[in-house]
């Protein structure tokens, strides 16, 4: 499948292009997960919590690192957005949820923006 571009003065000015920048925000969290007692117990804690996260926040969101270690884990959640404060609003609000679940402690988060 082609897809078509249209050249880059048909968009408007540089000012245009500017306002409609996109903010991509990344939220890195490293996790403990005390209840569990093997890789198939985290996976299915992780996976639990990931659906509640993607069901309650517009946000992509992965384990990204420590995937063979049983009661650690790294999670990368992404969002996008136009506004930088709107990004930052939603991944602090993604780490109050995680906070307040109780079947994870976060020992350390990174916030970025791109």
């Amino acid at each position: 499948m082609v897809y078509k571009t249209r050249p880059v003065d048909s968009y408007g000015s540089r000012r245009e292009l500017e306002d409609n920048r996109l903010i991509v925000g990344l939220l890195t969290v490293e996790l403990f997960l005390g209840e569990a007692n093997s890789l198939k117990e985290k996976r299915r804690l992780l996976k639990g919590l990931i659906d509640r996260i993607k069901a309650r926040f517009n946000v992509s969101v992965a384990e990204v690192g420590e995937q063979d270690t049983w009661q650690r884990s790294v999670v990368g959640v992404s969002f996008v957005s136009c506004e930088q404060a709107h990004v930052h609003q939603v991944l602090a609000a993604v780490v109050r949820f995680i906070e307040r679940q109780g079947t994870v402690l976060i020992t350390d988060y990174q916030t970025e923006l791109l």
